[in-house]
């Protein structure tokens, strides 16, 4: 079975008087090799989203620190803490890419905000101070709080996980307040805050706002995985066979 290669682009570490550091949690890479795949750090380099999607078979946009609301036209709330500005030029020009492409993304936490944002969404920047709600939605990566999310009908995440209710991990203070264009909810929590999105016209752009990477052996998370790891093959396979075509022994068999 082919392994379909998957980047995720990478988050910073800066220590003072040191170089800087490109990395993921090694959670992501986990869950994919789990899966069947072959995970590839993609550092950033916006300048070259478009050359890099040529050539992966999937892209996962990875949790993190937050957004600059400068991105959506607002001024920051006192609790924001942006992302490094590299990362998230990279993170954003790998959304708007991977959409256009039609290259299979899976956005998790953060990644669905990116998702968001990149097709001109806006975000709760404090869910705690401007969303009524009394579910405790963010909770430290050591001890993640859970609660359940409601799965809306006739939608792709619906199909993958076969069920209309699912419990979930929980570690965001953030989160989708207007929809981006295009993009279609797919998951509510019980408080009406957005859990999941998607394009329905895209091969496989989903984003959930909970961490499946973290939730090792639950079927929800696996399915997930699965789905889009299903995506990223057919797309290899299709590259595959587009690279056959083109070859001088594909053009004569063609003959």
């Amino acid at each position: 079975m082919t392994k379909p290669v998957i980047g995720i682009g990478t988050d910073l570490f800066l220590t003072p008087g040191k170089r800087d550091q490109a990395f993921v949690y090694t959670t992501y890479t986990e869950a994919l090799r789990k899966a069947g795949a072959v995970a590839v750090l993609i550092p950033p380099q916006p300048e070259n989203a478009a050359e890099l999607a040529k050539t992966l078979d999937g892209i996962l946009l990875a949790g993190g620190e937050d957004c600059d609301p400068a991105l959506y036209g607002e001024e920051k709330h006192e609790t924001v803490e942006p992302m490094d500005p590299r990362r998230q030029s990279n993170d954003l020009s790998l959304a708007k890419i991977a959409r256009e492409a039609g290259v299979p993304t899976l956005g998790i936490c953060l990644g669905l905000q990116m998702m968001n944002i990149a097709a001109g969404g806006t975000l709760f920047q404090d869910i705690h101070s401007q969303y009524e709600t009394e579910i405790q939605h963010a909770s430290i990566p050591e001890d993640r709080g859970r609660h359940e999310v409601n799965v809306e009908q006739g939608t792709r995440l619906a199909e993958i996980v076969g069920a209309r209710e699912l419990s979930v991990n929980s570690s965001h203070h953030q989160a989708v307040r207007d929809v981006g264009q295009g993009l279609r909810v797919t998951a509510h929590a019980p408080d009406g805050i957005v859990e999941g999105v998607e394009d329905p016209n895209h091969p496989f752009y989903l984003g959930v706002q909970w961490h499946p990477e973290d939730m090792t052996g639950e079927d929800s998370a696996s399915r997930i995985f699965g789905a889009f790891l299903d995506a990223a093959r057919r797309r290899a396979e299709e590259r595959k066979q587009t690279a056959t075509e083109l070859s001088p022994a594909g053009s004569m068999a063609a003959e």
